[in-house]
């Protein structure tokens, strides 16, 4: 090993060794400091002073000896204190009280239920509030008679109200002698009359929308293959009964249409207009009803 080698290995050894005789210099330094611990002339002073000398104490039998005499002995006068008003009570503040949390639960859970009930309320009124004038379940002024017939012929036969859900076509005058003898058309003669009849769009057999069949001009449900004819009596199908009606006001010419009243239609069998299919058919399902 060279010479410069040897110098730089002490140098570090020597460096290292400094090092920790530093650290321990500074960790005994920290030790005394945090224990306390006493120099050699404070140790050299105590070991070589007057020993303290210690308190004689009292023995078993002398503290029991000292408190039976202490019951013995009359004990002194107690002074009674002054009499005085008693304090009004007063209620505490809800505020610096506070909430427990027992009450905040249970004051969230009544306020919950309280909504809940009027929300309920509210909209059990408005769904039992009448409804508006206008609207399918009320009355429903469609206009002169007039102007509908004339709906009636620009509509091939048959004329569609949305609003009140609902076609109107003509009645035959020479059909009205066969009409009176129908029970189920009593309190539609004043319509009939006038020469029309108003009838729900929904088909009697399962509630499917009927549309009208400008071939055949007859009704032809696309569900089941039911058929009415023009003035909404059974023609064929599973349904049960004719069209059901509307019940028609008629005044000074003008006809009202009362949407909340329905009239079934009729029986099955009842044919007091006589007509039969026009044309093709636009729905194939279904018989024939003879």
């Amino acid at each position: 090993m060279s010479s410069s080698a040897i110098l730089v290995l002490a140098f570090v050894v020597l460096v290292a060794l400094a090092a920790i005789l530093v650290l321990g210099v500074v960790r005994r330094r920290e030790t005394g400091a945090a224990v306390g611990e006493l120099s050699r002339e404070t140790r050299r002073r105590d070991t070589g002073g007057v020993p303290p000398v210690e308190e004689e104490r009292p023995t078993g039998r002398e503290v029991e000896r000292s408190a039976a005499l202490e019951r013995r002995t009359p004990s002194t006068e107690v002074v009674v204190a002054a009499e005085s008003a008693p304090v009004p009570w007063v209620p505490p503040d809800p505020e610096t009280l506070g909430v427990s949390r027992r009450q905040f639960l249970n004051r969230s859970i009544v306020n919950l239920m309280g909504f809940s009930l009027g929300v309920f309320g509210l909209a059990s009124i408005a769904f039992l509030w009448p409804q508006s004038k206008g609207g399918f379940g009320s009355k429903i002024s469609v206009g002169k008679i007039t102007d509908i017939q004339a709906n009636i012929k620009a509509s091939s036969g048959f004329a569609y109200y949305p609003a009140g859900r609902m076609w109107i076509t003509e009645y035959p005058a020479a059909a009205l002698d066969k009409a009176k003898q129908v029970k189920a058309y009593q309190s539609l003669l004043p319509g009939m009359e006038a020469g029309i009849v108003a009838l729900y769009q929904k088909c009697v057999h399962l509630g499917c929308r009927v549309p009208a069949c400008l071939t055949s001009q007859w009704f032809e449900c696309p569900c089941h293959g039911s058929k009415y004819n023009r003035v909404g009596e059974k023609k064929g199908g599973p349904a049960p009964r004719g069209l059901d009606h509307f019940l028609m006001i008629v005044d000074n010419g003008s006809l009202t249409v009362d949407t909340g009243t329905i009239i079934l239609g009729p029986p099955i069998g009842t044919n007091t207009t006589g007509q039969e299919a026009e044309g093709p058919h636009c729905v194939s399902v279904g018989g024939s009803h003879h």
